[in-house]
């Protein structure tokens, strides 16, 4: 009867918690102030520096010793439904309650409440103003002409480790905190993933490990989109929950930085993101400037279709099924097409120069 009560007054507790961070959110401003440039820094910058002293990713463990865990008491469960007794009718579902409002406060403490900020866009003064689909044009060509560019200056593509790509994504990111804050980025901790070949056929480029603060890559993707996925994954340990932004964050580091392989990686990955959608909404443009693309750069595009062909199979359409649905739990309304944000505000970024240009 002891461990009921004491279950009972866990639950409580729990259940204020929750509704109290919960309500926060309700408060972007106040989050902003509080946590994500107040508490969240300190308690990111502390996990990243103790994962940092192991050189495998912990978060994948913890994960792994997680579902364990609750695979461990439902077999239990199971094994003793028969001799269970009235009174743990009542007290196993607490039990199971309070474990997963423990997981869900945890969560938001160390990285979930991001999700409530500001977006980072009017931190950076970035507008959102809509473009037409001719100004969507002018700006696939203007990324075309970028990448060639940058393509032809590239030379052979480095065969990166994670080292390399941790101190040199750092890097860039300590050059871009001298024009903002925003991208200050103290005790670097990026890990490749314990399993990059599940990860691969997933669907998965990154990701970002909220309970030991580190920032995953997939070491099995190609060279020249490492730099890039670096960058991204390092915008979430900042704080940018929401894809798009970190998208935006991953683009402004690798972009500026002084090596010309994290600028050609950038500038491609965003010109993937402006293809796709001048093919949805002009797809006679489309073909005309698929046309304008060197045969090193659609070189690119291959490799990078055939890697993911070779992994995925059918797994990619249920993961990215399952992945826009988590995005829509985490109040990012439009799912993947979320993603696409990133072209509105690179017509933003650029559309000084492109209608000078014009």
């Amino acid at each position: 009867m002891v461990i009921k009560h004491s279950e009972h007054t866990k639950l409580i507790i729990l259940v204020s918690l929750a509704i109290l961070i919960y309500l926060f959110g309700f408060y972007p401003g106040l989050v902003q102030k509080y946590y994500s440039t107040g508490f969240y820094l300190y308690i990111s910058s502390a996990l990243r520096f103790i994962s940092s002293i192991f050189p495998f990713a912990i978060g994948d463990i913890i994960y792994a010793l997680l579902i364990g865990f609750v695979l461990y008491k439902i077999v239990r469960f199971y094994k003793q439904r028969k001799l269970l007794k009235r009174q743990d009718r009542i007290l196993i579902p607490l039990q199971v309650i309070n474990f997963f409002l423990i997981l869900y406060v945890i969560f938001k403490m160390v990285w979930g409440l991001n999700y409530s900020r500001p977006s980072v866009s009017e931190a950076l003064g970035i507008g959102n103003e809509k473009y037409s689909v001719k100004e969507l044009v002018i700006l696939g060509d203007y990324f075309i002409k970028k990448t060639n560019n940058l393509k032809l200056k590239q030379g052979k593509i480095p065969v990166y480790t994670i080292n390399e790509l941790e101190s040199k994504s750092a890097a860039a990111y300590s050059l871009m905190s001298r024009k903002n804050q925003l991208f200050r980025y103290q005790n670097p901790c990026l890990k490749s993933v314990l399993n990059a070949w599940m990860i691969s056929k997933i669907g998965i480029e990154g990701y970002y490990a909220p309970l030991s603060g580190e920032a995953n890559m997939n070491m099995n993707l190609p060279d020249f989109v490492k730099p890039y996925v670096s960058c991204h994954e390092i915008g979430h340990q900042l704080g940018i929950a929401y894809e798009d932004e970190a998208n935006l964050l991953g683009y402004l580091t690798a972009s500026n930085s002084p090596d010309v392989n994290y600028q050609y990686s950038a500038n491609y990955e965003m010109l993937r993101y402006i293809l796709f959608e001048i093919r949805m909404k002009s797809p006679d443009d489309y073909k005309l400037l698929y046309l304008k693309l060197l045969p090193q750069v659609l070189a690119d595009f291959k490799t990078e279709k055939e890697f993911w062909r070779k992994y995925n199979g059918n797994m990619f359409g249920y993961m990215d099924a399952a992945f826009d649905s988590f995005l829509k739990l985490n109040n990012q309304k439009k799912g993947i097409d979320s993603y696409q944000d990133i072209v509105i505000w690179l017509w933003n970024i650029h559309k000084k120069e492109l209608t000078v240009a014009n």
